[in-house]
């Protein structure tokens, strides 16, 4: 039988037979909660270092049918021994060990200080040096992997998990749920895995950094993946401008943090002059507003009102989109601020 590692009893067996666990050491395990495709453990010992394990599930904790591969553990494990090497040093955990016959990684666990930067910012805490970090971090992996595309590109050429667990349940399926704009989706769906320039996170977000020391670390990298660098940056201004959107009071802040990011993010960028990037980045943005409201994984803190207002308005800025992410950020903040007042 396969380990379950929030069997916590069993966990601490697998780990003392794994040799990863001494005698007489004393530890503490917690399971951790908020993810939805994996199983999460954390272990802590005496002295105060830890491991967070990961667990891959084949069916995902959320309300509609979605299952993927948990054998996608072993693309988290690369991407994030790949990502101790091309991130800025400190801002991912460093790698313990893997093991795929239980679809489980390990890593270097964050001490009890940090802070979820989501969490952070749905308490109105908008910092700008928090955006400037991760405009930073998002370029340095891009720029250092497009720098080494041809080694890069071997060991991650397979999209399979991103395609399964980003294109599908975001813009394929928001494509059958919303017809009037399906063609804008699945076109963009198709021309995404065209694109083949940098190492792609494909969750680079709020919920997956944490801040310590006020340094952000990011996690999660189970959909990594050597492809289109745009998604990336339309994934994360999608978060931005979604609790622009939910956070009325911080709205103008939020929007501005927005641009700051971009603005640090496309500085780092910049020498490589991929053609078409801001378009494609405005594009993903839109298609992953739509998604985080009328796809599968919807987001958990807008309301139903909000929601349908989200909804509404992406799918009129999709009918004539900007090419630039200043004006998606203003048109975008102009739509929801119309449509609240109708």
């Amino acid at each position: 039988m396969e380990l379950n590692i929030e069997d916590l009893d069993a966990l601490l067996e697998y780990l003392k037979c794994q040799g990863h666990i001494r005698s007489g050491d004393t530890v503490w395990v917690k399971t951790l909660l908020g993810g939805v495709s994996n199983r999460t453990v954390k272990v802590t010992w005496e002295d105060g270092h830890g491991l967070v394990l990961k667990q891959a599930l084949a069916k995902l904790r959320v309300k509609e049918d979605w299952f993927s591969s948990p054998e996608r553990i072993r693309v988290e494990a690369k991407g994030l021994r790949w990502l101790n090497r091309l991130a800025p040093p400190g801002t991912t955990p460093a790698f313990r060990f893997e093991d795929a016959a239980n679809h489980l990684m390990a890593m270097e666990a964050i001490p009890d200080d940090c802070e979820n930067w989501k969490s952070l910012l749905l308490s109105g805490q908008i910092v700008a040096n928090h955006f400037e970090q991760f405009g930073f971090l998002l370029g340095t992996i891009h720029r250092r992997s497009a720098e080494s595309a041809p080694e890069v590109c071997r060991v991650f050429a397979d999209s399979t998990y991103f395609e399964n667990l980003r294109l599908e349940p975001y813009y394929l399926y928001t494509a059958r749920e919303t017809p009037a704009v399906a063609g804008f989706l699945n076109e963009l769906a198709q021309t995404t895995l065209r694109h083949k320039l940098s190492l792609v996170h494909g969750d680079f977000s709020p919920k997956n950094s944490l801040i310590y020391h006020g340094k952000l670390i990011l996690l999660d990298y189970e959909v990594v993946h050597f492809g289109d660098p745009a998604f990336d940056a339309g994934f994360a201004l999608t978060h931005f401008l979604s609790k622009a959107h939910h956070l009325r009071k911080e709205r103008a802040a939020l929007a501005d943090a927005a641009a700051l990011f971009w603005q640090v993010y496309f500085k780092e960028v910049l020498p490589f002059g991929w053609d078409e990037l801001e378009p494609r980045t405005v594009r993903h943005t839109l298609a992953c507003l739509l998604a985080r409201v009328a796809g599968k994984s919807p987001l958990e803190y807008l309301t139903p009102i909000e929601r349908a207002r989200q909804r509404e308005a992406v799918v009129l800025l999709m009918t004539k989109p900007p090419t630039q992410v200043g004006d998606l950020i203003a048109e975008f903040i102009g739509e929801i601020e119309a449509h609240a007042e109708n």
